[in-house]
């Protein structure tokens, strides 16, 4: 038996080992893998959302157990500090000695720290491990704690510093982000994307410094600023180093391996060194003169590795890699593809840009307007996948060459997936092509988009190419005669929509009623929620119904936070709220120890709230006027306003009472995902009502009304529905439009995915909602109007029930506290006395 070492856990070395035991040849080689830092392989690139929950298991690519059970050894927390080529061995920094056969480097890269004058100082760190961040973390808590407003930097504008801004940003602390070149993210953008996601980026709450030079760190033990020239200076308590990265290859200098000029192990296209029984992948290897920071060719690279050791021989890396990347960069979407920047000899660019939408597209086309050269999105990446197929396998595009990144006609500029060869390469990451995909289905292998994902892996790794898998899966089975059918789940042979008009139809109003009429079983975690929340839909039935099957957020009218309490949010309509409103507020607050915040709704917020008081803060809110503001459900949270001509000069229209009227028209309304409102007074748009579900902004002769919009990790634009019309009409379309998405949209759909899907799109929505093409706006309206005359205040129902308080007592048989609840402030929240002791 052979034994392969591999020097390095991170992302490519875990492939290697991944690709290794699909292979399945572990009788023929004994692995073992090292890694420096104390835990398994964990997703680096996904790294920033370690400060949402700062659990790093959530970031494993697979536990311990994994390599158990796949005969691998992990040792972790252990350096590999020297090689001896001649005895083939490798020695750790505990002084142990393990022989190899082949050894594998995967040592990866470590953050480029510039030396600059003071760059040791306390207060200093890079981006690159968890340990770094619990480090950040704990300093910055520190800090905040001495001194509430204060101010962190970033260096370095690339993406790894971007993402580094957005995470002092929320530890509390006012970001800046200092750049060397005058633009951001200079590899990837050119400088109008670049100041398109300059603008965007600030409009979040990050400063942006460009074309700075830093000169040396200022304070005395601890960093107090950073000195960029003589008179400019910039006060800061915190650094955060990102200023790029540098290949880990110190073992292969040591042990006389062919160098780069400027580091990285040389390797050929089978991924050897200069010593043929040492391979290096990822970040330390140098192929074609270039360190590939990406993790797709990295993969590549360990399967490479894998098939020469086994003796597949044939499997070499490609002369050339493609450095295409889509990302969700702080929730703006960014991508480039192909050749970003082309000399004016090569080609024609069609741009398109938009800086009050921050969107921003440019493709690069041949001289003869015939093929898709390259091209670089910010914004709205939704075609990225497309157009990245299109380049890389030179597809005709349109004689238009711009409508492959205008606002998109009906049918699209581009044709269907399947028009795609078959050799395309549908996931990068995972190197999987759509004859493998659709191969997987007409082969019978796969029945549905679960069993291709497990067995081919495509998207697996950063996700970015689920749509187009998607896609592929469904027209396959399209195209093979089968029925594509969305059904809820085993117990339920049917989509939502389906068992929507079955419920309806029926007049069924329990779940086993449903159950018996058109189901099997005695139901899931899936079904019953999905019927409670259709029950919602058609009869307003509220969470406080017996048979209706809840959440925790709906059991309780609220919802949970991560230290066990819940929050309560009334409704304020509009936003608008009388002086003596805020009083009751301020002493509600005050008097049950609750962490107060306005949202970006225009709402007050309370945290904090234990269980069993939630009653007595909704009695004491219920008696001053309040209501329910549905923040734990799926359903209307709010329709936000500016206001409008009231009191604005430019207001063309009264936006606070209307806003106020469809909040109150539309509150407590269930559907299958959450919606927001907004109705703007004029063009200028401060309610942001493109952003949400339904807009409406005022212009010279009427309201625009916008739908399928929303916020959240695929922000998106509404779409005009209709223009220059009255209040009247305003609520007619928007009933019909709401009836019809609720009636239709698959669970958990927002509107503007569902609008995506509707076949059609926004005309055909027109067709229904304005122009009655389906003959059924009158009853769209007639259950609308069923639910508004139906709705209640479900926090007032509970009040008045004894028996529905009693879900709010900690313990069945007692009406003692839990004191196992404690509150652990992340930053210097604004809390009462109570909650800080």
């Amino acid at each position: 038996m052979k034994t392969i070492i591999v020097v390095g856990n991170g992302m490519v070395g875990y492939k290697f080992c991944e690709k290794f035991v699909a292979a399945s040849v572990n009788e023929e080689f004994k692995v073992i893998v090292f890694g420096e830092e104390p835990r398994p392989a964990y997703d680096r690139v996904h790294l920033s959302e370690f400060f949402e929950n700062q659990d790093a298991k959530a970031l494993e690519m697979a536990p311990a157990e994994w390599y158990k059970e796949n005969k691998i050894d992990l040792i972790v927390d252990e350096r590999v500090s020297d090689i001896q080529r001649t005895t083939k061995t490798i020695i750790t920094a505990k002084n142990r000695v393990f022989n190899y056969d082949y050894l594998v480097l995967a040592t990866g890269s470590s953050a480029f720290v510039p030396p600059i004058k003071g760059v040791e100082k306390e207060g200093v760190f890079v981006y690159r491990t968890i340990e770094d961040l619990e480090g950040m973390l704990a300093y910055a808590a520190n800090l905040k704690e001495k001194n509430p407003n204060a101010r962190a930097a970033v260096l370095g504008g690339g993406l790894l510093g971007l993402e580094a801004g957005k995470a002092v940003m929320d530890m509390g602390l006012e970001p800046h982000i200092i750049e060397f070149a005058p633009k951001l993210m200079p590899r990837q953008l050119d400088a109008r994307s670049s100041k398109v996601l300059q603008l965007k980026l600030e409009s979040i709450g990050l400063n942006i410094h460009l074309s700075k030079a830093t000169n040396q760190i200022l304070g005395d033990d601890a960093i107090t600023g950073m000195e960029f020239g003589e008179d400019d200076v910039l006060d800061v308590e915190i650094l955060v180093v990102s200023a790029g990265i540098r290949p880990r290859d110190e073992l292969g200098k040591t042990c006389g391996l062919e160098m780069g000029v400027r580091g990285g192990i040389v390797v050929d296209n089978k991924m050897k060194t200069s010593d043929e029984n040492i391979f290096a992948i990822g970040e330390v290897a140098l192929y074609n003169q270039m360190i590939y920071g990406l993790v797709a060719p990295g993969y590549d690279m360990a399967g490479v590795a894998v098939n020469q050791i086994i003796g597949n021989t044939e499997e070499l890396m490609p002369a050339e890699i493609d450095m295409s990347t889509k990302l969700k960069l702080i929730g703006v979407d960014v991508a480039s593809f192909g050749e970003p920047f082309m000399p004016v000899s090569k080609g024609h660019s069609v741009i398109f840009e938009n800086k009050t939408q921050h969107l921003y597209k440019r493709i690069n086309v041949s001289l003869d307007g015939k093929s898709l050269l390259g091209g670089i999105l910010v914004g709205d990446a939704s075609d990225y996948n497309m157009l990245h197929q299109v380049f890389l396998n030179g597809m005709a595009i349109p004689e238009d060459a711009a409508q492959l990144i205008l606002p998109a006609t009906e049918g699209g500029a581009f044709g269907s997936a399947l028009d795609l060869p078959d050799e395309a390469q549908i996931c990068s990451c995972e190197n999987v092509s759509k004859g493998q995909i659709c191969g997987a289905i007409k082969d019978g292998s796969c029945e549905d988009l679960a069993g291709v994902i497990a067995s081919t892996k495509a998207s697996t790794s950063c996700g970015g190419c689920k749509p187009m898998v998607t896609d592929l899966v469904n027209e396959t089975l399209k195209s093979l005669g089968k029925t594509v059918k969305n059904v809820i789940c085993e117990h339920f042979e049917y989509s939502r929509q389906e068992l929507y008009g079955i419920i309806k139809a029926k007049k069924l109003t329990s779940f086993n009623e449903v159950l018996d009429a058109a189901g099997t079983g005695h139901g899931c975690e899936t079904c019953k929620p999905l019927v409670s929340s259709i029950f919602a839909s058609l009869y307003n039935d509220t969470p406080n119904k017996e048979d209706v099957t809840q959440d925790t957020n709906d059991k309780f009218l609220a919802n949970i936070q991560r230290n066990g309490t819940y929050s309560v949010v009334p409704r304020i309509a509009g936003g608008e709220l009388t002086p003596e409103d805020l009083i009751v507020l301020g002493q509600i607050g005050s008097k049950y120890n609750l962490y107060t915040k306005i949202t970006g709704g225009a709402r007050i917020d309370f945290f904090g709230a234990e269980l069993n008081d939630l009653p007595a803060i909704w009695t004491e809110l219920i008696d001053a006027g309040f209501e329910s503001g549905h923040a734990y459900g799926k359903s209307l949270r709010t329709v936000k306003s500016c206001v409008g001509s009231t009191w604005c000069r430019y207001g063309l229209d009264e936006s606070i009472t209307f806003a106020i009227e469809l909040e109150n028209r539309y509150k407590g309304l269930r559907s299958p995902h959450k919606i927001k409102g907004g109705v703007s007074g004029c063009i200028r748009e401060c309610a942001e009502a493109r952003g949400k579900d339904f807009g409406i902004i005022a212009v010279e002769g009427g309201w625009n009304l916008y739908v399928g919009g929303n916020g959240g990790a695929t922000p998106r634009h509404a779409q005009l529905l209709a223009e220059k019309i009255d209040n009247e009409t305003v609520i007619k379309y928007l009933d019909r439009y709401l009836i019809y998405y609720i009636q239709t949209a698959a669970p958990l759909m927002r509107t503007a995915a569902w609008l995506d899907k509707l076949e059609g799109g926004i005309e055909q929505l027109k067709k229904v909602v304005i122009e009655d093409s389906l003959h059924i706006v009158e009853d769209l309206e007639k259950e609308m109007q069923f639910l508004v005359d139906a709705y209640e205040c479900e926090w007032k129902q509970a009040i008045a029930n004894e028996e529905t308080k009693k879900r709010f007592h900690h313990f069945v048989n007692s009406d003692d506290r839990d004191d196992n609840l404690v509150f652990v402030p992340l930053r210097d929240q604004k809390m009462p006395e109570l909650w800080k002791n």
